[in-house]
């Protein structure tokens, strides 16, 4: 009886990563507004095929998750993280939780996002020493950097355009280009950073 379940049961398990997948790939295509004809062009997969993959009626081979995942620029793994709704609690330690530094040293950028997002959503707990300098290199086309102030005062430079920004005070700006940030305060500053990464993500 078992041995009869068990095809069913991984029958079942792939109809619901194809229709997981559809649903990422069909996002991802509008959010690039690309047809599937401009999709099916870009990746070499047939029109018909991306077609029948979006209506979950189709389980594609890996080859194809592959070409869609390069022609729409994430990560296979991407593609295939499951897709489980039950409720769930992850607590992370102050010693568990990754922490980058800027190159002068002064400023400290504790990684409080969720490492399974990182290839799109980032967000960060700043804290900077006065004078501190963070000089970030551009990251991928149409990526955008929001930073929220809790305290001291922060300078954002991108492009030669320079905004301050005080405890209160929120910042966005495109990250898809060089940009620093600068603790002006006399005192500490401490700020919440949050990087989307690649606009092909939102709705």
């Amino acid at each position: 009886m078992q041995d009869k379940e068990k095809p069913r049961e991984l029958e079942a398990g792939a109809q619901a990563l194809s229709g997981q997948l559809g649903k990422t790939i069909q996002r991802l295509r509008k959010a690039y507004n690309l047809s599937l004809s401009e999709l099916a062009e870009q990746s070499g997969v047939a029109k018909s095929i991306i077609s029948q993959i979006e209506r979950n009626e189709t389980n594609p081979t890996l080859a194809t998750i592959w070409r869609l995942s390069q022609a729409l620029d994430v990560s296979i793994e991407r593609f295939l993280v499951s897709s489980d709704e039950a409720p769930f609690i992850e607590k992370t330690g102050k010693g568990d939780t990754p922490m980058l530094l800027s190159d002068d040293g002064k400023m400290r950028l504790a990684i409080i996002g969720w490492l399974k997002t990182v290839e799109w959503l980032q967000w960060y707990d700043v804290q900077a020493e006065p004078g501190a300098v963070l000089d970030s290199d551009p990251h991928q086309r149409g990526s955008v950097e929001n930073l929220s102030v809790v305290s001291g005062v922060f300078e954002v430079e991108v492009a030669g355009v320079i905004e301050t920004v005080r405890a209160g005070e929120s910042v966005r700006y495109r990250c898809d280009r060089p940009h620093s940030i600068r603790c002006i305060s006399e005192e500490p500053g401490r700020a919440i950073m949050v990087v989307i990464l690649k606009a092909a993500v939102m709705e």
